[in-house]
């Protein structure tokens, strides 16, 4: 039976050793589509899932993961790739959608809606993510400083801030993917500390992406189990006004 989402929540641990047990390919690709429905930045979905339940293969990924139990026990792994060279055509897919879908419901869609959502794709996403060499990035930068002076303007716009904010988009996927893979009895471990240079060499991705982690996939074994969970005390990171 399938866990409540609290319930997936709680029983998520990353779990550093893995029993040696095939999980369902189908059903670990099944949370990854759940993966790719998490919200992201302007719906912009800069980022790539890669599946991966070949042995030799993980076996081959294994010392570019540093030897780290979780990639040499997993049973499959998936990789979390940032794709923000991808803007140009995932705002063109955006485009093309919200036009399809104005056509069906035009009487859902105001002309101003339609006009501000399309202005939004077309020239605001071409304005934030092009760069010459980072060099347009420190220009919007001080531009939108001084805007800001005024009155209350989006003050991320150099290049690295786009990088942070593919990162931050694709880590929502990761965790949509760990809490259904729990909620399934499945359990997994992220992995940052990986050389990701040879991990794209291995999977022939291409210079511009990032691989935001690695998570092993397996069934637990207790002995991966390495503490009890530890959180600081709620009261330290809560504020309510």
């Amino acid at each position: 039976m399938e866990k409540t989402v609290s319930e997936a929540i709680k029983y998520r641990r990353s779990i550093r050793i893995f029993k040696d047990i095939n999980l369902d390919t189908e059903k670990v690709k099944n949370c990854i589509i759940n993966a790719s429905l998490a919200p992201n930045s302007s719906n912009l979905q800069l980022w790539e899932f890669i599946h991966i339940s070949d042995k030799n293969l993980i076996k081959k990924l294994s010392p570019a993961c540093m030897n780290q139990n979780a990639a040499k026990t997993a049973n499959q792994l998936v990789v979390f790739v940032t794709r923000k060279d991808l803007w140009k055509s995932r705002a063109k897919s955006n485009i093309d959608f919200l036009n399809n879908s104005f056509k069906e419901n035009p009487k859902g869609n105001t002309e101003k809606r339609k006009k501000s959502v399309l202005f939004y794709y077309s020239k605001l996403v071409p304005t934030i993510y092009t760069s010459f060499f980072g060099v347009l990035g420190y220009i919007r930068f001080f531009i939108f400083q001084i805007i800001g002076l005024f009155r209350p303007i989006y003050r991320q716009a150099k290049l690295s801030d786009n990088r942070i904010i593919a990162h931050k988009s694709i880590a929502l996927a990761a965790q949509n993917f760990m809490i259904s893979m729990a909620a399934i009895n499945y359990d997994t471990c992220p992995m940052e500390g990986t050389d990701t240079l040879r991990i794209k060499k291995i999977l022939n991705l291409p210079s511009k992406s990032e691989i935001n982690m690695v998570i092993g996939c397996g069934i637990r074994d207790e002995k991966g189990l390495y503490n009890k969970q530890f959180r600081v005390p709620f009261e330290e990171v809560y504020s309510h006004y």
